[in-house]
């Protein structure tokens, strides 16, 4: 059943969507842990702009690290930027990083939201990592084209189309829905 855990907030395991159908036998865990084609194409894209214009001297750049913000919270990021100056040698171990990332991108919810209490994850989630020192928390929502943004020195998350130029970080920016036409990717609303 553990293997079933996306995520653990405020103490509670969260699964992921599907799990239901994985005990029934009717679903492998893989099944329900991987990623869409479209999903696994925005990670690359975000990927791509972090190795190819950020300063990797100065950030570790990460696709699905865990993080650890206290006892109760073990949280999963789709995408990460890193601060070397915080991620130092000596906190490289095998465990979930303990430092807030300074950018988290998180790609849909792949957690099982079916509880009443589960409801307002997205928003949940994003403050605790804000609380815990995340400077931007990026929320990419494919069903809607979407993208909502978190940041602590804002006092309002915005969400807007996908097809604006966002800043990532440091006067780097992204435009999914430009990145997506211009790969000839076409997303059904």
């Amino acid at each position: 059943m553990e293997s079933l855990v996306y995520e653990v907030l405020d103490g509670r395991p969260l699964y992921y969507r599907g799990y239901e159908d994985v005990l029934a036998g009717e679903k492998t865990l893989e099944e329900i842990r991987g990623s869409s084609t479209l999903q696994w194409i925005l990670v690359s894209l975000f990927m791509e702009i972090m190795i190819r214009f950020l300063d990797e001297k100065k950030y570790w750049f990460a696709s699905d690290p865990g993080v650890q913000l206290d006892h109760r919270n073990n949280l999963s990021h789709d995408v990460a930027i890193y601060e070397r100056s915080l991620l130092t040698p000596d906190k490289i171990n095998t465990h979930y990083a303990d430092i807030p990332a300074r950018v988290a991108v998180e790609i849909d919810v792949k957690a099982d939201l079916s509880k009443i209490e589960d409801f307002n994850y997205v928003n949940k989630k994003t403050r605790k990592l804000l609380d815990f020192g995340t400077d931007k928390v990026i929320w990419i929502f494919t069903d809607t084209q979407q993208v909502m943004i978190a940041e602590q020195t804002a006092d309002a998350w915005l969400t807007m189309s996908w097809h604006r130029d966002l800043e990532l970080l440091d006067g780097q920016t992204f435009n999914i829905g430009r990145y997506l036409e211009e790969e000839g990717i076409k997303v059904e609303n």
